[in-house]
Formats: structure tokens, sequence, C-alpha cells
């Protein structure tokens, strides 16, 4: 689907987790007669809110949010179907008369949404023989044959993602291709500004810490046993959600709250770091500290500024 480039640039903003994504992507909305477009995978699961810092809908000021509790926690997450959906929401916006404000931390949400990229097909049963593969074989051996049949997406994919080893192959396998033929170019569909919101590393592992901390506070051990109602354990993606996989481990005895949220803590570092790396590598991003006073100004004069 093609956007319309008419109008003002679209406006994202990305970064790690717990840098305040949400909180400045609302300012500038109420600031530019915005919408806000999730790109943040986790956020488009109904009744996945705390965990994932979703805004709450009495705080978003009345302002309209997209792509947001759009699946159920049974469903797969799906780049190919966030694409048409989240870029007809984009379109949907322009057409409004509104400035699309995209806002999230899922790189490649924010690729397939903003950028020229290919989805290519999908096959259940070549999946599955894959993942067989890598449940028997595991990823070193699967990493191998990657890098034997496209040296190129193996120097792309880490080393240990087996999920990336798998997929990698699996479009292999069902167009003949490279993987890495597919995979996304910097080349926007529409004039965008990407504002970028960045922390040094100690004060986000700080700031991972406390968020994690409300998070059980407020509650996510109770929707987590909610969500396991429906089925949260089905669903191949949800499940392994962040902070969610720990709680499930708790209320199953597996872990204490304390190490539930410690292991917690620990995977959100780690996804930080591989948001940092992916974002720190595009150069079409505009970086605003995150905490400083005049942020929304320095936004909004880089917005301007095109």
């Amino acid at each position: 689907m093609s956007v319309s480039a008419q109008g003002p640039p679209v406006v994202a903003v990305v970064g790690a987790t717990a840098t305040g994504k949400s909180d400045l992507a609302l300012d500038l909305a109420e600031t530019l007669d915005g919408e806000i477009v999730n790109a943040d995978a986790s956020q488009l699961y109904r009744g996945m809110d705390i965990g994932t810092a979703k805004t709450p809908v009495g705080q978003r000021r009345g302002i309209p949010h997209h792509q947001l509790d759009v699946l159920e926690v049974t469903d797969e997450a799906s780049v190919a179907a966030y694409q048409m959906h989240a870029r007809a929401d984009l379109a949907g916006v322009r057409a409004a008369g509104r400035r699309p404000v995209v806002v999230g931390g899922s790189g490649l949400y924010v690729r397939a949404l903003l950028d020229r990229l290919e989805i290519p097909p999908t096959d259940p049963v070549v999946r599955a023989r894959w993942e067989a593969a890598l449940a028997e074989r595991g990823v070193a051996e699967l990493y191998a044959v990657l890098r034997e049949r496209d040296p190129v997406a193996a120097d792309r994919v880490e080393p240990g993602n087996g999920r990336r080893i798998v997929r990698a192959l699996e479009v292999v396998e069902l167009t003949g291709r490279p993987f890495s033929a597919t995979l996304p170019t910097r080349e926007l569909l529409q004039p965008t500004v990407m504002v970028g919101l960045r922390a040094p590393r100690p004060v986000l592992a700080a700031r991972i810490a406390g968020r994690v901390l409300r998070m059980w506070r407020d509650g996510l051990l109770e929707e987590v046993a909610h969500l396991d109602t429906l089925g949260l354990r089905r669903g191949r993606t949800a499940a392994r959600a962040l902070g969610y996989a720990q709680a499930l481990a708790q209320l199953d005895g597996i872990l204490t709250e304390e190490q539930a949220q410690e292991q917690t803590v620990l995977a959100t570092r780690r996804f930080a770091r591989r948001q940092e790396a992916w974002f720190g590598a595009d150069p079409r991003i505009r970086w605003v500290e995150h905490d400083a006073p005049d942020r929304v100004g320095r936004a909004l004069a880089l917005i301007r500024a095109g």
C-alpha cells in the first residue's frame, strides 16, 4: 500500500524502552494537532497494559491512538499485517487533515511502517521444520547453515537469535532468494522527521529497574493471571513479552517474585541495548536527551526544520 506524501512530515518518536517516548509523543500530538500510531509490538495486544507501559485511556488527552489493542493474546504478531494496517491508519490520519505521530521502540515495526520494506512470505510447515531443526541441532549449527546459505543475512542476525535464524532460513527456502534481499533499506516512503530519545546507560538501567518494580506494584501479576485464562500461554509472541514470561513463571512457582523482577530487569536491559544499537545506527534520527527541560521545544524545532 502506498502512503500519501501530502501534508507536513510524519513525526516518529523512537528510542530505547523507559526513555519517555509516550509522553513526548502525546505532547507533540497535542501541539501539532496529531494522532498517534503505535509501533510497539507488545502494545498491539488487548489486555497487555501494565507490562507494556501502555498509556491508559484516561491519560491520552483525548488524542486518538491507533494500533493499540488490535490483537488477542492468542494471536501471533505479524510485521506484514502490522505494515498493512498501520499504513492504512497513517493514511487515514492524513485524510482527516491531522499529523501522524508514530511512537514505539520496536525497530522493525517502525521500519515496516515508514520505510520501503518488502515483507517476505511465510509458511507454517516450512517454519515448523526449521524450528524442529533448531530444537534438535541447536542455534549454533543453524547459524552455520545460514552463514553458508546467506552470509550477508548472517552478518546482520545475532548468532544467538534462534527465531530470526529460523525466519531467515524459511525465507531462503520459500523464495530461493537471500533473506538479506528483503531486509529493510533506509528509504522513507514519505517525508518523516524521526526524533530519538536517549539516556545514559546507568540512568536507563535505573529507570528500567524502577519501571519493573512499579509493574508488579500496579498489578502485573493479576493482569497476567487474567490473561492466562484467555489463552496467553497459547500465544506464540504475547507469552514471550518482557515481564509476561517472568510473571507466568512466578505464577507457576518456578520463580519467586524477587527472581521474576530481577530477570525482567535484566531482560529489559538487554532489550534496551539492542534498541540503542538498532536506532543508533540510523543516521536519520535526531536525538534529544530524555530529561532535557525543553525537550518538547527541542523536538518541535527539529520537526519544523524538517
